[in-house]
């Protein structure tokens, strides 16, 4: 379940009518919402219609044009009118061609620029959400709602709506032509009609039911493709010797398929067998009520040939319109899926008139007035009214316990998370009345695990700081100590570093990461436990990279080994969420409390290993 109680396959991804339906119950979605999305394409929709309407009632002249033809230019030799009613087939056939091609120009369009309009807004309002959010949300239903899901209501919109729209149009006006060439045909026609929608709508049942179970098995293809053969996925099935039970999964997975798209190839065959039967059936009643003499007197052969041309044309519409029910309800199911997303309330808001931050002046002072925080799963506050003061360019330590909020105060001064009480203030101003990306230009954070694009080491770095010289890249790369690394490889700064940044050893990662923030030049800079998952070679190298970042900079420094406190100006241990002690390396060892206690362990587990 996603952090809102939704299911992860959601609405458009191989869920029937029925789950549709359910959802919709759950999670109605108005109309007059669709209906805003497209009013900014108020004049592309009206066109769209203009030429579905044109392009059926042009259409309907045919029939006609070849009643007159058979019955008088034929029989009578009226050249005139042959060459008139044979340019007007040839006319008609030409011209609706081109608006068709029109229609799907400006419908698609049309689509596409609602569907832009949604997806950037989605991903904009997404971006703005907490981390919570995204802890708790499983990626691949974030991914699917803002590809999958956003891309079938473009099929929606340029296909079904415009299928729709056209179905019953020609449905009606072929209609009103059928009665005014013979009313008495149209009655036949409409007998046989019943019984053709009834069969229509159970063979698109059984498709549905079959379909939904075909796209079920390919969403666990796909997984599996995903899990199995990513770098992380193939690195763990050779370390756990799996490939053999990972290669039967997928054999198996890939078998239903075969079945699964046997029976939808043939759902409803026999079905559709029957009404074709249906289908020829028609016009040989026609044709047999023309010839008898009770019924066919004053029947012209033209008027025959108008009409049976009318009558085959118009079933195909009907048998789309009766699929209008499943569409619909499907498409408001997608539409709901997305905006339940985009109703998800913002967890860091953002100040009506946020305040940029002017970094060529900013002190870098930060300043935890009163601040408590609480997840909102837990039983207690991660932090408890914590006052706390980090001096203009100084390094603060904070050292504690698993689970005494160290990780939680460092994600405050990014502002990755908002204290539940209290103020967190930069230079005596509240974090929340600057604007988010002031504070990232200016608060930066090197992490245990470090992040690195699929791309080339130039671009990762230039991620940072795109108008950065080659100059500055190299030195950014020389103060992280991996720019002799760099010029080793065969491609220096274009080797890609690949997914995650396997390529790179996880002490390289962290120093092209160390590099990557040298570029920003953040005056305040979060190091959270940078160093605690390297070797002791690995991490002097990094230690001296971070030693270098951290110079003239508001520090805070989350540490595991408390090795690395050493040259803090200030240490903080924290115990339950609050001040414990307070005070330089050797003012706590004399001490002898809390932070005594943390280096005698760390000294006997030293000695142990």
């Amino acid at each position: 379940m996603n952090p809102m109680g939704m299911p992860g396959g959601g609405p458009g991804s191989g869920r029937n009518s029925a789950q549709d339906k359910q959802w919709l119950s759950e999670h109605p979605v108005s109309l007059k919402r669709i209906a805003a999305l497209f009013r900014p394409h108020l004049a592309s929709v009206g066109v769209v219609m203009a030429l579905i309407v044109a392009s059926s009632i042009i259409g309907l002249a045919q029939p006609f044009i070849v009643r007159e033809l058979i019955d008088d230019a034929i029989p009578n030799s009226n050249v005139r009118l042959l060459l008139l009613g044979a340019g007007g087939l040839v006319l008609i056939s030409l011209v609706t061609a081109i608006l068709e091609v029109i229609q799907t120009w400006r419908a698609t369009l049309m689509g596409q620029r609602v569907m832009h309009g949604l997806r950037t807004g989605l991903f904009t309002h997404l971006q703005k959400q907490s981390l919570g959010f995204f802890t708790n949300s499983r990626s691949g239903d974030v991914q699917s709602r803002l590809i999958n899901d956003v891309g079938q209501m473009q099929s929606v919109i340029t296909n079904s709506a415009t299928s729709i729209a056209s179905n019953l149009t020609t449905v009606v006006a072929t209609a009103c032509a059928m009665v005014a060439i013979s009313w008495k045909l149209s009655l036949i026609s409409l007998v046989v009609l019943p019984p053709a929608v009834l069969l229509a709508k159970q063979t698109a049942k059984l498709r549905r039911a079959v379909t939904g179970k075909r796209q079920r098995e390919m969403s666990n293809l796909t997984s599996l493709i995903e899990e199995r053969l990513s770098i992380s996925g193939v690195r763990l099935a050779k370390i756990m010797g799996t490939g053999s039970a990972d290669a039967a999964a997928f054999e198996d997975s890939s078998h239903k398929l075969i079945d699964l798209e046997m029976k939808s190839a043939l759902a409803g065959r026999w079905r559709m067998a029957t009404m074709s039967i249906i289908f020829a059936a028609i016009p040989a009643v026609l044709y047999l009520v023309a010839g008898l003499p009770a019924t066919g007197q004053g029947m012209s052969i033209g008027t025959l040939v108008a009409f049976t041309g009318l009558q085959a044309g118009i079933f195909r519409p009907v048998m789309g319109m009766m699929q209008i029910s499943v569409q619909w309800v499907s498409a408001m199911a997608l539409f709901s899926r997305v905006f339940e997303y985009l109703d998800t309330d913002q967890a860091l808001p953002v100040a009506p008139r946020p305040r940029a931050i002017d970094a060529e002046n900013l002190r870098g002072e930060v300043q935890l007035r009163d601040v408590s925080f609480r997840y909102p799963e837990a039983h207690r506050a991660t932090l408890d009214q914590l006052d706390l003061v980090l001096e203009a360019g100084t390094m603060t330590a904070v050292v504690g316990a698993t689970g005494s909020g160290k990780s939680t105060l460092g994600s405050l001064l990014p502002r990755l998370l908002d204290p539940t009480s209290g103020q967190v203030l930069l230079d005596g101003v509240d974090l929340k009345e600057f604007d988010p990306e002031s504070i990232a230009q200016v608060v930066s954070v090197v992490a245990q695990e470090s992040y690195l694009l699929h791309a080339s080491v130039r671009e990762n770095l230039l991620w940072a700081a795109p108008k950065a010289t080659e100059a500055e890249l190299w030195q950014a790369l020389e103060a992280a100590q991996i720019a002799e690394l760099v010029r080793g490889l065969p491609q220096g700064l274009e080797t890609q570093v690949g997914q995650r940044g396997h390529r790179f050893s996880g002490g390289e990662q962290q120093r092209l990461a160390i590099a990557r923030t040298m570029l920003r030049r953040p005056k305040v800079l979060v190091l959270d436990e940078a160093t605690s998952a390297l070797d002791t070679v690995t991490e002097a190298l990094v230690q001296q990279a971070l030693d270098e970042l951290a110079v003239g900079r508001t520090t805070l420094l989350i540490a595991h080994r408390l090795s690395t406190v050493m040259r803090a100006d200030r240490i903080v241990v924290l115990e339950d969420g609050r001040i414990a002690e307070s005070g330089t390396y050797d003012e706590l060892l004399q001490l002898g409390g809390r932070f005594a206690q943390l280096v005698s362990r760390n000294e006997l587990a030293q000695r142990a290993s």
